[in-house]
């Protein structure tokens, strides 16, 4: 099909205009309530489980799930839902494990839960790596991502897009904080949400509002293997590993669990995971028939000769039902979502810098409200800088292999310290530093070696580690650390601070 993508498009930059205009607005509003480290890091404390949730479901739904899903259903069939599903069932299990603790135990960041009963300084060091590798790869991914994007839609220059993109973020982070970030996150939410849900109808409309017709019509362009497993991962140790690290991976972001200490208490964090759950659930419902259809209507052909990697199936989409008005719609949707994002990674690091490593490595907590709140605005524009940077680096790479890298280094170096740290009592210090350690640099070192780096980025003929995803063996060997390493290096006092932790984890007598 002809397409009006990669040429400037009126209709696209006015709303992606309206949208920015809009957002800098409530980031001035949110200016003047944000003075303290507590506002700025957590909006005060004062947001409800509902606004919680669509927030947590705004900053959770990125390019990945909105474009990627999309274009991977399209390209690949039925293994693109592998990513919606993995990436859903992650909810249940935050719910169910971390989410009231985590409320109860910190103050800022997941490292506050960790650091809890443990030696603050070498948990918070090694946590603050972990946590900056995760939040690096994953806002490389989303940078890269609007670059192309904006290149395509407004035909400006790809650097010249990720510059712009890291400006307009850097100016809702600095001058907002978390109140301005949170905000941009519920109006992206609803943007997608809606954009989406139209999207679904109007492509439903051309096949009588049946998906069996749809299916029907994709089995007859492409063969039954379009809708079976097995086009995506043929290998199954891969597709568990996948979806492992897809899973568990959400338990270790320190994006999403940022979002936990901007609800007053334990009882408005389990609400904002439920409400979270079902929108991020009905979002991941209906986005396989927005890829499934582009299959049917736009072609393999039309969607990869625009991007390889499927990237813009939706804007395509778009295009065909409802013409430039649609895809301009759609594609500011797409930045939108990918702002938003953004905005909330570049938080979790500034928080991570100024908060973990400023304040209580260097400062040991003594620092004023002020220098907390300064100390983190340098972070933010140190960090949106850098992540501007590895973005213009990485403008020929494929990002799939960064937003993979994100999930594993979060399922492997993170989440098995922070859900030892509240369930088990024998963990010591040096347990927890080195599973950080080990589970961050093994997921680096092995997706490095694997097919997707090794192999398509590098040029090598054989991958020295076979698997695509390293989390069915990183993160096992960050548990056999922290195990290991607790029980040779054990410690009494957090073992005998295990009880008083546990109050608090249950009951949130003391939480802040």
């Amino acid at each position: 099909m002809a397409t009006q993508l990669g040429q400037p498009n009126f209709i696209s930059i006015l709303f992606f205009l309206i949208f920015v205009i809009l957002t800098l607005l409530i980031t001035y509003w949110a200016a003047k309530k944000t003075k303290t480290s507590s506002e700025f890091y957590a909006a005060g404390r004062s947001i409800t489980g509902f606004q919680n949730g669509l927030a947590l479901s705004g900053d959770f739904m990125s390019a990945a799930s909105f474009l990627g899903i999309s274009g991977m259903v399209a390209l690949k069939g039925f293994d693109g839902t592998i990513y919606a599903v993995g990436w859903l069932v992650g909810w249940p299990a935050l719910l169910f494990l971390i989410a009231e603790p985590l409320r109860n135990l910190g103050k800022f960041t997941f490292a506050d839960v960790v650091a809890f009963r443990l030696k603050q300084k070498p948990i918070r060091i090694s946590a603050s790596i972990g946590g900056i590798l995760v939040t690096l790869t994953y806002s490389t991914a989303q940078i890269v991502g609007s670059g192309k994007l904006i290149n395509l839609m407004f035909g400006i220059p790809y650097e010249g897009a990720v510059v712009l993109v890291g400006f307009v973020m850097l100016l809702y982070v600095l001058f907002g904080g978390m109140i301005a970030t949170t905000w941009v996150q519920i109006i992206k939410a609803c943007l997608l949400l809606f954009g989406v849900t139209l999207l679904a109808l109007l492509a439903l409309s051309r096949f009588g509002f049946d998906p069996e017709n749809l299916y029907g019509a994709v089995e007859k362009e492409f063969g039954r293997a379009a809708l079976e497993p097995g086009g995506l991962t043929a290998n199954p140790v891969d597709s568990v590993s996948l979806g492992l690290a897809l899973m568990l991976g959400l338990l270790g972001l320190p994006h999403i669990l940022m979002r936990f200490y901007t609800v007053p208490d334990a009882k408005e964090a389990r609400k904002s995971v439920a409400y979270a759950t079902t929108f991020i659930g009905y979002f991941y419902l209906i986005i396989p028939i927005v890829g499934f259809a582009a299959a049917a209507l736009v072609g393999r052909t039309s969607i990869a000769a625009v991007d390889q990697g499927g990237n813009m199936a939706a804007t395509l989409l778009a295009e065909l039902l409802g013409g430039n008005a649609l895809m301009g719609f759609i594609a500011a949707v797409a930045f939108a979502t990918i702002l938003a994002v953004v905005a909330g990674l570049t938080l979790a690091a500034a928080s991570t810098i100024s908060h973990d490593l400023y304040v209580n490595v260097f400062k040991n907590g003594e620092a004023d409200e002020k220098e907390q709140v300064l100390i983190a605005k340098k972070a933010t524009i140190a960090f949106g800088v850098l992540s501007i940077l590895i973005g213009i680096l990485f403008k020929h790479q494929n990002v799939a292999f960064l937003v993979g890298l994100a999930f594993a280094v979060a399922a492997s170096g993170n989440f098995p310290a922070l859900f030892l740290s509240i369930l088990w009592r024998n963990l010591s210090t040096a347990g927890a530093v080195l599973s950080i350690l080990v589970g961050s640099v093994s997921a680096v070192v092995l997706i490095v070696f694997s097919p997707t780096v090794w192999v398509e980025v590098f040029g090598f003929k054989e991958a020295l580690f076979a698997l695509k995803n390293p989390a069915i063996v990183s993160m096992p060997l960050s548990f056999v650390t922290a195990f290991v390493f607790s029980k040779v290096y054990p410690e009494k006092t957090a073992r005998e601070k295990y009880d008083s932790e546990k109050i608090r984890t249950y009951l949130g007598i003391g939480a802040e």
